[in-house]
């Protein structure tokens, strides 16, 4: 198996002299035209997406105080993925994996301020052509002059830069203080926010669109995704939510006396990039307070989770529409002392995935196989219909061998991170139950996550576990070419970079205006 931009570099050496790329892709072809009436058979799509939410916080995931009744309602008629992981722990790469299907150094949206190529196909782009009407409501995170990327709607503008202002050199990166808001004394109370803001208006679009689907039965089927801010800090949660918590039991991360020396290179360098250096270690009632908040907010997406299944069932549109439910990446919530997102460790790279299917297929099941985010393309795709021939190639594979309980072959997920906070390029493979994190020229971690799920016990450099360290490292290296991210990277920051300065003097931007679309 070779990556995609290995497979295009091949193909077009093997093209004509007059440089044309011949990589014997698949014509492509609408199976409806945008407008025409539902094809019988083609389901509606709901995808939501929360953001920044680990699985481990949720009731759903079987925590025994949190407080998830909706989302445990999906996975009573759904199917429940316990090893879903994101194809990169940070926002704008994960999301931009899950659309296009491609893992980041093949779609190159390497951090949250680089682009998604205007050229790059996405999941919208072929429900479209497949008679899908695609409505987005939420964050998107998109980078760049294209803020649509396939929807034919989009109901609001996004809280995030559009242009690159959040471009970071790769030598001389700047620490950070996202580590502030990881203190009890950041946490606030009942006091109106931009994410609270945001999310209710993302939510209050999406019931509207459910509903004007119930006006029109015989329009095309739908893809929706709803993507909300929240549980992403600052934590900052209503005192609805938060008196819901009063008195529970709030879990504390322990930290080893030893911890220091458990880090690799990749979590140094994070905690410097996220100013854990400068905020230390928090005590019991920070922590507290911490994730007594955080809890508050799983259950504030939970709830507006129940308000969409409810509109869905009000409106009609029930018994022939795909839930899907995850998540961008997970935060670490100061296990281990460390901070948001962007490395390899479960808390950050774990999320939550539910796939509920109105025919009840897989009702109730539970999936412990690896998977991943990317892989959520395919699936959607082959849900509606649209074949393998009529697509580009994806890294993602369909999840529904899984789903209808016809895959028996063991699975491989990989993620990356590579820029925004670390200085090489970085790796996760993640097969049966060991887990092999990668850093290119600065060492490495093996993890039996059977044993060892706090990852807190790292085999790699033991003899005994030489050989399986070799194989995962090798189906890193199959995979991707260190060497050549690292150079794509620096000539991406470099051009991002001059281009800042120069969009600064013009006054351009790309910040996308909502339009009526009623």
């Amino acid at each position: 198996m070779h990556s995609f931009h290995d497979l295009t570099r091949r193909a077009f050496l093997a093209g004509s002299g007059a440089g044309i790329l011949t990589t014997g892709l698949p014509a492509m072809h609408a199976s409806a035209s945008p407008g025409n009436a539902r094809e019988k058979g083609k389901p509606n799509v709901l995808l939501i997406i929360a953001d920044q939410m680990t699985p481990f916080l949720t009731g759903v995931y079987d925590h025994p105080v949190v407080r998830t009744p909706n989302l445990n309602r999906l996975a009573e008629n759904g199917i429940r993925f316990d090893a879903a992981y994101t194809p990169c722990p940070l926002c704008a790469p994960a999301r931009a994996c899950l659309f296009t299907g491609k893992y980041t150094s093949n779609n190159r949206v390497y951090d949250n301020a680089a682009s998604l190529h205007c050229d790059e196909p996405t999941l919208c782009h072929y429900l479209t052509q497949a008679g899908y009407d695609t409505a987005l409501s939420g964050k998107t995170h998109f980078v760049g002059a294209d803020q649509l990327h396939g929807f034919r709607k989009r109901f609001i503008p996004n809280i995030y830069p559009t242009d690159f202002a959040w471009t970071k050199h790769r030598d001389k990166k700047k620490p950070k203080s996202h580590a502030r808001s990881y203190t009890g004394a950041a946490v606030k109370i009942g006091v109106e926010n931009r994410n609270l803001t945001f999310d209710e208006n993302a939510h209050h679009h999406a019931l509207d669109y459910l509903k004007s689907r119930n006006a029109d039965k015989e329009s095309e089927p739908f893809f929706l995704c709803v993507s909300y801010n929240f549980p992403h800090e600052p934590f900052w949660p209503s005192r609805e939510y938060w008196d819901l918590y009063e008195g529970a039991e709030i879990g504390i991360p322990h930290l080893p006396e030893n911890l220091e020396a458990t880090y690799s290179a990749m979590d140094k360098w994070l905690n410097t990039h996220h100013g854990v250096d400068r905020f230390g270690v928090q005590g019991r009632e920070s922590l507290y307070r911490l994730r007594r908040a955080y809890y508050a907010l799983v259950t504030y997406i939970d709830t507006k989770v129940g308000q969409l299944l409810d509109s869905l069932k009000q409106n009609g549109l029930a018994d022939n529409t795909v839930v899907i439910f995850t998540s961008d990446h997970g935060d670490m919530l100061r296990e281990k002392n460390m901070v948001q997102k962007r490395c390899f460790y479960e808390w950050s790279c774990r999320v939550p995935l539910i796939v509920s299917l109105p025919d009840g297929t897989a009702k109730g099941n539970r999936c412990d196989e690896p998977v991943s985010i990317v892989d959520l393309a395919p699936t959607i795709l082959d849900l509606a219909g649209v074949g393998e021939d009529r697509r580009l190639p994806m890294d993602g594979t369909s999840l529904m061998g899984l789903i209808r309980g016809t895959e028996a072959q063991p699975r491989i997920v990989f993620s990356e991170m590579h820029s925004e906070g670390v200085y090489t390029t970085c790796f996760m493979v993640r097969r049966g139950t060991f887990k092999y994190n990668y850093f290119h020229g600065h060492g490495a971690q093996l993890f039996d996550l059977a044993k060892d799920p706090g990852e807190w016990n790292n085999l790699a450099g033991r003899a005994k576990y030489a050989e399986i360290e070799k194989q995962l490292k090798d189906l890193i290296l199959k995979q991707f070419d260190p060497d050549w991210i690292e150079k794509d990277l620096r000539e991406s920051l470099a051009k991002r970079l001059f281009l800042m300065d120069a969009m600064a003097g013009t006054g351009i931007d790309w910040k996308y205006e909502a339009k009526d679309i009623s």
